[in-house]
């Protein structure tokens, strides 16, 4: 029962990193119908930004880990937010009225140039960089589990990112204005709604959720990688499709269900076909995902419109 219960929260913690990245996905496809295939590596930018940060205040002379966490969450964000608006300025809305395979590939691209740029300039940015400790380390002992108190505190600051992301969407007059564009934008321009803004604070908004998805991750295994990015990206992308591109719901649905099919990948693959290592677990949940996709091409919750042009 401890290792199972292991294995649950283990699962918990990837789904929530996942859902984190795949309501981005589905902020910036709700709001302009697009991809943005750099999603990913704008968590890694994240990520490294927030290393950064807790160096440069230890340099400062401050050694408290709430100071550094700090100042981690805020320049992570920062810079992730101010990014994804520029993605949105100067190469999604511009073309807007191009190819969708237009943004796509530059999207694509732009991920290529942030993820080389990151191995390239960050100092011995190509290996596997430390990331500081720096939520309470102790644990408790629940029957032969050994539940981390840092795992659980990331564990609910994930779900109260999601919570707040959610509550801004729908109760807040910007909510508002997101919803307004994303049913239809022509109307809501009608309306006096500032589009272009609009549209540059979703990207900010989910930019900056990835960020902290990216800090998640690097708190939770001490490390960070310059293409941990890359399969953060598809996994994300993969769980809002399958639970519905367009519903925040469906993407957070998705991040668990891909987390679980994982982690029974893990566990169930060595022990029903010898010979077969739990290295194979993406392949396990990437197929089934694609069974599931065969099965419900509009993903597990369809997004509810009247017309999608």
């Amino acid at each position: 029962m401890a290792v199972l219960a292991q294995y649950v929260f283990n699962g918990l913690m990837l789904g929530m990193i996942y859902a984190m990245v795949a309501v981005g996905f589905t902020l910036f496809f709700g709001v302009l119908d697009v991809i943005n295939f750099s999603h990913g590596d704008v968590l890694v930018v994240g990520a490294f930004a927030g290393l950064a940060a807790s160096f440069g205040v230890l340099a400062l002379g401050f050694s408290s880990p709430w100071l550094q966490l700090l100042a981690v969450l805020v320049c992570a964000v920062s810079i992730t937010a101010l990014l994804g608006a520029a993605v949105a300025k100067y190469l999604v809305l511009p073309l807007r009225k191009a190819d969708p395979m237009n943004t796509l590939l530059v999207t694509l691209m732009l991920g290529t140039v942030l993820r080389e740029a990151v191995r390239l300039f960050y100092p011995d940015g190509s290996n596997p960089k430390r990331f500081p400790a720096l939520l309470p380390t102790g644990s408790v002992n629940l029957g032969g589990f050994n539940l981390r108190i840092d795992s659980v505190i990331l564990l609910l600051f994930g779900l109260a990112s999601i919570v707040c992301v959610h509550l801004l969407i729908t109760r807040s007059r910007l909510g508002r204005a997101i919803r307004a564009v994303a049913q239809d934008s022509e109307t809501a321009r009608l309306m006096g709604i500032n589009f272009e803004a609009v549209v540059l604070v979703t990207f900010a908004l989910g930019s900056g959720l990835a960020a902290l998805a990216g800090v998640m991750n690097g708190l939770y295994y001490n490390e960070i990688n310059f293409s941990v990015g890359l399969m953060l990206g598809v996994i994300g992308f993969a769980a809002a499709i399958l639970g519905g591109l367009g519903s925040m719901y469906g993407a957070v649905i998705g991040g668990f269900i891909f987390a679980g099919l994982q982690v029974f990948g893990s566990v169930a693959l060595p022990a029903l076909v010898p010979g077969i290592a739990s290295a194979y677990k993406d392949v396990f949940a990437f197929a089934v995902v694609i069974v599931l996709m065969a099965w419900r091409p509009t993903g597990l919750i369809a997004e509810k419109f009247s017309e999608r042009v």
